[in-house]
């Protein structure tokens, strides 16, 4: 198997980067890695974590830390994406951590199945489902799903570096969904696919938006989403009718969500 390439961008994570990286020394895979952590102008303690990591690092797993001034996490994971070297690329962020079976698993399903680009999996033993039908055995998706619901999380991918070179990485001018937006293009260009397995541990349970400024973010992810159901018809991936039928879901979905805010109550 090709070398993996391991990108993690970090901004203020002095409490939860040391568990992140840790997470990686205990993957029971023992092929070829190399980590990136990518420094994207902290103001903590975040960088002098990795660097003391780094030092006393004794396993066959490569850990670099690169310094950038503060452009967001989609800047942060481009520069990643560029300084990688292997074939495959795995995504991590630094407030999340994988279990240790994540990549040895992973692989598994990769050597068994050589046709696929991308692959995802489930978090925080979560099960998935599309229309309200569960997603139980390997499955491949297609864009219209990832309209209906955008997965799989971040943390949870990894994908042919191939990808990168051809269709591109993250839209940097992109706050919000930017996830989405990758995860679309690609989709649209490649074989993807989703596996019930759940291999990762993300922001330790919290709620997906967040415990701050939500209702700022769920306006904001509305806006991304809209940008990308905009884009998948500019690119004829969705016909006029379709998009339609997307725009009224979006806006129903959206202010669904609002009303829940405001009850402090979360359904995903």
């Amino acid at each position: 198997m090709d070398k993996i390439s391991i990108i993690i961008p970090m901004f203020n994570s002095e409490k939860t980067i040391h568990k992140c990286m840790t997470s990686i020394l205990e993957q029971t895979y023992d092929g070829i890695m190399e980590v990136i952590v990518v420094n994207d102008g902290s103001t903590d303690k975040s960088k002098e974590i990795v660097e003391d990591f780094i030092i006393n690092n004794k396993s066959k797993i490569s850990f670099n830390l690169i310094n950038k001034s503060n452009e967001g996490v989609s800047s942060a994971r481009n520069v990643g994406l560029m300084a990688s070297s292997g074939g495959w690329i795995a995504l991590l962020d630094s407030d999340d951590r994988w279990l240790p079976n994540k990549i040895e698993n992973q692989i598994k399903i990769l050597k068994e199945n050589l046709n696929i680009d991308f692959l995802g999996c489930s978090r925080n033993n979560e099960t998935l489902k599309i229309l309200g039908k569960k997603i139980n055995t390997l499955h491949k998706v297609n864009v219209k799903e990832l309209l209906i619901k955008m997965y799989p999380q971040t943390s949870t991918v990894i994908f042919k570096r191939i990808l990168f070179e051809l269709y591109g990485g993250y839209n940097e001018k992109m706050t919000h969904a930017e996830d989405g937006e990758l995860w679309v293009r690609y989709c649209a260009n490649s074989s993807f696919y989703y596996s019930p397995q759940s291999l990762v541990v993300t922001g330790e349970g919290k709620p997906s938006f967040g415990h701050s400024g939500l209702s700022a973010n769920l306006k904001k992810m509305h806006m991304g989403n809209m940008y990308i159901l905009k884009q998948a018809l500019i690119n004829k991936l969705i016909n006029v009718w379709s998009f339609l039928l997307f725009w009224f879901y979006y806006q129903i979905k959206y202010f669904r969500r609002i009303i829940l805010t405001k009850i402090k109550f979360y359904d995903f």
